[in-house]
């Protein structure tokens, strides 16, 4: 049965390097969440423990807070995650401390090119960027050419490309661990990409997932509706060993925008056109590595994959709004969540258990799966990207 979880966030209390999250829970059969940031110095920070949350003393009930909002992107900078990227850097509420890359959507070298490209394009190129894996745990790597274009960006020439110098020494994984102990309790990992650098980063820093606020995730699906394979989405398809480790082990919050959600809520064509139209670098840029994406988009094959007709679907900008703005999300179901890992047609599938099959010490984590989002606010905050 799906949950409605109403919560009433207090101040975090933070014990022995851990952060423990009180809040108040009430369960009936469909789901509303508004949640309410206190406007203190240390932020709020959540934790589960066990997969419950605990209530505590109403005296510090939480107002919006003032605080920049620390996010750290990890991506496989397509053109969906140069949007998230830019709707980010765009908001003065939100400091990105980092992007880290690995491979994906296009191999992880051209990411990062990809990442400086989209950070010279918003004067943000003091941005660090770590260069991260690039193949999958297991396996061989698959790319989305098909869709991004063989470089990620759709094969739009840059007359001035920016440095590969300016690509950090230090390794991606190493700088994820080190920027959230940094920053403890704090700092949001936004992963819109396949998630083989967080799993090396749990095996490294066993301790990570506690010290994160949250964690929010484009990737894997509900429905079965594969857009790589029969059965999977691109970015669990891409490392399934590393998808399941994360959904196994990062014990902070986790939010899950999956393939079939993001297709039931398309923006329209109508919109891409008044999006892309702005009088600005940063949309005339948008609208040249773009170009590519919106012909596949209108493919046979791409109209076969999307789920509820055709549309403007910008996967990964889903995961970013839900970290920049907590009420972003409206609605969400909170399942037990895991990978097949050894299926014939089902390898990559994200496995919800909606019943309560899973059980003992080996039962999956639960995560929240976004169900309905502000399509507004969605709509402003993407306009905003290209201002």
């Amino acid at each position: 049965m799906a949950v409605i979880i109403r919560c009433v966030a207090i101040k975090a209390h933070v014990f022995s390097g851990r952060v423990w999250s009180p809040l108040s829970i009430q369960r009936v059969n469909s789901i509303s969440v508004q949640r309410l940031f206190a406007a203190d110095r240390l932020c709020v920070r959540r934790r589960a423990l066990n997969s419950k949350y605990f209530s505590s003393s109403t005296s510090h009930l939480a107002t919006v807070s003032t605080m920049r909002k620390k996010l750290l992107a990890d991506v496989d900078c397509g053109t969906d995650d140069a949007q998230a990227i830019m709707m980010a850097l765009a908001d003065p509420n939100v400091e990105l401390l980092g992007v880290t890359c690995v491979h994906g959507n296009t191999t992880v070298e051209n990411v990062c090119k990809n990442t400086l490209r989209v950070l010279q394009a918003c004067n943000k190129l003091e941005i660090p960027v770590f260069k991260g894996a690039d193949k999958p745990i297991l396996g061989n790597a698959i790319d989305a050419g098909h869709f991004h274009g063989l470089d990620g960006l759709g094969d739009a020439p840059c007359p001035n490309p920016p440095s590969q110098d300016l690509v950090q020494e230090e390794s991606a994984v190493s700088a994820m661990i080190r920027i959230v102990n940094e920053n403890p309790g704090e700092v949001s990992l936004v992963a819109t990409a396949p998630l083989t650098n967080l799993a090396l980063a749990v095996r490294m820093d066993p301790s990570l997932p506690s010290k994160l606020r949250g964690l929010y995730i484009m990737g894997g699906n509900t429905d079965s509706r594969g857009n790589t394979t029969v059965c999977a989405e691109f970015n669990f398809a891409a490392d399934p060993e590393a998808a399941y480790i994360v959904l196994k082990d990062y014990c902070c919050p986790t939010y899950l925008a999956c393939w079939e959600f993001t297709c039931h809520s398309k923006l329209s064509w109508e919109f891409c056109d008044a999006w892309l139209a702005q009088d600005t670098d940063k949309a005339r840029f948008m609208a040249r590595i773009f170009r590519h994406s919106i012909e596949a988009s209108r493919s046979e094959r791409c109209e076969k994959e999307f789920v509820a007709g055709t549309g403007f679907v910008s996967c990964d900008s889903y995961a970013m709004a839900a970290a920049m703005d907590d009420s972003f999300i409206l609605e969400y179901d909170e399942y037990p969540v895991s990978v097949e890992l050894t299926g014939t047609h089902t390898r990559g599938m994200m496995v919800m258990d909606t019943v309560g099959f899973l059980k003992g010490k080996e039962a999956p984590k639960k995560a929240f799966i976004m169900k309905k989002v502000d399509m507004k606010k969605f709509e402003q905050m993407m306009m905003a990207a290209l201002k």
